[in-house]
């Protein structure tokens, strides 16, 4: 599918009309792209749904672009609600009340620069992160980027598979460990999926995303009992600190959650399933609606984690205990936050049916970050060292290096170590950040690369700034970190 469209982008028919040409150029420099950025790379990024997606002409209407593409930002979207942010949002409410709203924000805000930023190198080069690294940095940087890559999946597999594993014991009471186990088998759901086509996989996690913001929308902004207090939320946003006790270790944490590191190498992939024709209007017109997608999408998920947010810090802030139905909930510092959070949904549906929403909308997290976590693995796969693996064979191993780890802690230390698992995963993102990001905004900086395409001052300050934000908080919440890691598998 893809090398047809290959061929159209680079070869215009015999006797083409001038309109066709600008269209299609047999030479994409004629309309002022650089003769680098003319060429490709030698292999295909996601080959086998690479410029699957036809897009109109650049003077097409604007609802008529925006449905042609929008889709990439929504895939990266569930990334930034995934189980991992709903671990540490939750500690961070119930620990903080909102005083980490506002590392919410901020994480939300960088999010957008990055993922910009790394669909315009997509858009631009016609490479991915991955390929880029690969084909402009010196040979030895290849698999050592690859293996800290590979790392940061694996940390973020290990939150969808404790997530999912906690959504299985909520819905049908299975044991942690067994349901653990269990998540193994969500290959098959990924294997269905992909043989659909993208347009299936976007449908399918834009009706889960869906779900999950209703369902906060109506407890923030409907229920008298969980509507919470937006003068103190907006002053929480405005004065950030970190003088409290662990805040510093959970603030990395939901960075880690948010901005994570493999979002930046599939995004820059994706928005090549369209097909991309080499001239000014239409590299523009990419570069327009794949911003005005990722405002949009991470948008909503940074509604989402606030959301998540808020609500802990409403029911279970200077908590030691909720009742419910006529059962006591006793919480403490080992409480495992993700799996008494059901409760946050009970003033909506009662018990017993929030316990089943919120299982089904976690359940729903995990499997489509699986999705997109799956694709992700085969952008860093390929894009480092050029290896092709069945998309089967790499999602049993992806899965099988974050359930051993889950298996191993777990079987040691019981199931009180769910959370404590997803906020450590999120930490190992947060340190895996910068090698990402640092190539990212090199590669968008210079003219050498992206021609006349480069980052102009906004996303050159907004970007680099976001990079030394997040490197100088790890730096700073990197002693603290790695004690409460201690303390936690002390317990």
């Amino acid at each position: 599918m893809s090398q047809p469209s290959q061929i159209q982008r680079d070869e215009a028919p015999e006797g083409a009309t001038e309109t066709a040409l600008d269209e299609l150029p047999e030479d994409p420099t004629e309309d002022g792209l650089e003769p680098e950025l003319a060429h490709q790379s030698s292999q295909l990024s996601l080959d086998d749904i690479h410029s699957s997606i036809e897009v109109p002409h650049s003077s097409a209407g604007f609802f008529k672009q925006w449905r042609a593409f929008a889709g990439p930002a929504l895939l990266i979207s569930v990334g930034y609600m995934d189980p991992g942010n709903w671990g540490t949002d939750l500690q961070g409410g119930a620990q903080f009340k909102y005083g980490l709203l506002w590392v919410v924000a901020l994480a939300s805000v960088m999010a957008i620069f990055m993922q910009v930023l790394a669909a315009r190198l997509g858009i631009v080069t016609g490479k991915d992160l991955a390929q880029a690294c690969r084909d402009w940095y010196p040979k030895w940087t290849r698999y050592p980027n690859w293996i800290s890559s590979e790392i940061a999946i694996g940390a973020c597999d290990l939150a969808e598979v404790l997530g999912s594993a906690v959504a299985i014991n909520l819905l049908f009471h299975i044991p942690i460990f067994w349901a653990v186990l269990i998540t193994g088998f969500d290959v098959l759901l990924v294997l269905v999926l992909q043989r659909f086509g993208l347009r299936t996989i976007e449908a399918v996690i834009l009706m889960m995303v869906a779900t999950i913001a209703v369902c906060f929308f109506l407890e923030l902004f409907v229920l008298p009992r969980t509507i919470p207090n937006f003068a103190e939320m907006g002053r929480a946003i405005i004065t950030p600190s970190l003088a409290q006790a662990g805040m510093a270790t959970v603030a990395i944490g939901i960075i880690g959650a948010t901005v994570m590191p493999h979002n930046l190498y599939l995004h820059s992939a994706l928005v090549q399933t369209r097909v991309l024709r080499k001239n000014r209007a239409a590299v523009a017109t990419a570069i327009k609606f794949n911003t005005i997608d990722s405002v949009f999408a991470l948008g909503i998920a940074f509604f989402i984690n606030a959301a998540i947010l808020v609500l802990a810090a409403t029911v279970f802030f200077g908590k030691t205990s909720v009742a419910v139905g006529g059962v006591t909930y006793m919480f403490n510092e080992a409480t495992d936050w993700i799996r008494v959070a059901f409760l946050t949904l009970t003033p909506l549906l009662g018990t017993v049916a929030a316990s089943t929403l919120f299982a089904v909308a976690l359940l729903a997290s995990g499997q489509s970050s699986t999705i997109t976590g799956t694709i992700a693995g085969q952008v860093v796969m390929e894009g480092f060292t050029q290896w092709h693996v069945r998309p089967w064979v790499r999602r049993l191993i992806t899965r099988g290096l974050a359930i051993a780890p889950a298996i191993a802690v777990i079987g040691v230390r019981g199931t009180g170590s769910v959370n404590d698992l997803l906020v450590l995963s999120q930490v190992i993102l947060a340190l895996q950040l910068p090698f990402a990001m640092f190539p990212l905004l090199h590669f968008t900086s210079r003219r050498k690369f992206m021609g006349s395409w480069r980052s102009g001052w906004f996303l050159l300050t907004a970007g680099w700034a976001t990079a030394i934000i997040i490197t100088v908080m790890d730096v700073y919440g990197l002693p603290g970190a790695l004690h409460d890691v201690a303390v936690m598998f002390q317990r």
